[in-house]
């Protein structure tokens, strides 16, 4: 019997490590904590601003943040529905639109660079899986087929948010945002967060929990905001680009990935669940192996997308402004006649 020839072994490719330091995470995470700290002192003032109307006007005074209504994702789409059918800019809640835009263009533009460079939801996830791997060395991933099953959740919640949405007539928008309930959709969410009931209470803890065990529980199954952005960054013109010729199969990019992508395996990263985060391009070894790159594989270096988000939010927000398009104009008689008895007020 002839002997059976032993498998050719692979040949080890020599290691060509990069010059310099990368700084890519350093400068994400400024902008993560920047973005966290101006949702904070915006949730602050907020509150002010509402105990103000609430003790009819015997606390403190404070000027209602436009800011805030980038928390209200489904006013604003319903106003971006308004801009795009009508061609005009909506009077209540506008920056919440502009806000939704800005999000919009840096995740079609720089992949869903809003989910992994400035949300503050996302940032918190984050912190609660690096804090759950740090306790117990290691993180936990769904098996495959119920990880598939679940990443589907978040993509039917934002089709049910945009049939509602689609269905309404631009008049049946307008009437509703102009309505008791539409003024003060702010001032209702931030009462579901100070009120917060059992059931409420419940499910945060699992959600917390659960970001703990598992990268970015939120954001991978049921954020149907993050989905909304991951279908923007789909027609992204940016990738991350493996080059095999390079690239040493360390698969340190891949266990470094918080979307559990095989980044290892690919040419190029297509995902709608890249947010951009270029952790995998700060841990690879490998001299020029994976890099954030252009079409006609043209590098972008980690400044240069942090600009970018940094340009388009400034810009967008910064023309809401300009145009006077940015706060909502209500005279005070309105929010003290309807803030007190904003947990009044049903949704049509």
């Amino acid at each position: 019997m002839a002997a059976i020839a032993p498998p050719p072994i692979k040949a080890r490719k020599k290691l060509l490590k990069r010059a310099g330091k990368d700084h890519s995470q350093t400068l994400r995470r400024a902008f993560q904590l920047a973005f966290l700290a101006l949702n904070v002192w915006i949730g602050t003032e907020f509150y002010l601003f509402v105990r103000y109307y609430e003790t009819g006007g015997r606390s403190a005074y404070a000027v209602r943040p436009p800011g805030v209504e980038g928390w209200l994702p489904i006013a604003a789409l319903m106003n971006l529905k308004v801009l795009l059918m009508s061609g005009s800019v909506p009077a209540l809640h506008p920056a919440g639109m502009f806000l939704l835009i800005a999000f919009l263009a840096a995740s079609w533009i720089l992949r869903k660079s809003f989910c992994g460079w400035l949300c503050p939801v996302g940032t918190v996830s984050e912190y609660l899986w690096r804090l759950g791997r740090s306790i117990l060395g290691r993180n936990f991933r769904v098996p495959r087929p119920a990880d598939i099953a679940l990443r589907g959740l978040k993509y039917i919640l934002l089709g049910l948010f945009l049939y509602a949405v689609g269905s309404m007539p631009v008049p049946a928008i307008r009437a509703f945002l102009s309505g008791p309930y539409g003024v003060v959709d702010d001032v209702k969410m931030l009462n579901f967060f100070r009120f917060l009931g059992l059931t409420g209470c419940i499910i945060t803890a699992i959600l917390v929990i659960a970001s703990v065990f598992v990268q970015n529980f939120w954001c991978r199954y049921l954020c149907p905001y993050g989905a909304l952005m991951g279908l923007a960054a789909l027609a992204s013109p940016l990738r991350i680009r493996r080059d095999p010729s390079l690239c040493i199969d360390c698969a340190r990019c891949a266990k470094a990935c918080p979307a559990a992508l095989p980044v290892d395996r690919l040419v190029t990263i297509r995902s709608a669940e890249c947010t951009g985060c270029l952790e995998c391009v700060a841990v690879c070894p490998a001299a020029g192996a994976l890099c954030l790159s252009a079409p006609r594989a043209k590098r972008v270096p980690a400044w240069a997308m942090a600009a970018g988000i940094a340009a388009l939010f400034l810009g967008v927000c910064g023309y809401a402004r300009v145009t006077g398009h940015w706060h909502t104009n209500l005279p005070s008689s309105t929010y003290l006649d309807l803030i007190p008895h904003a947990n009044e007020f049903t949704h049509p």
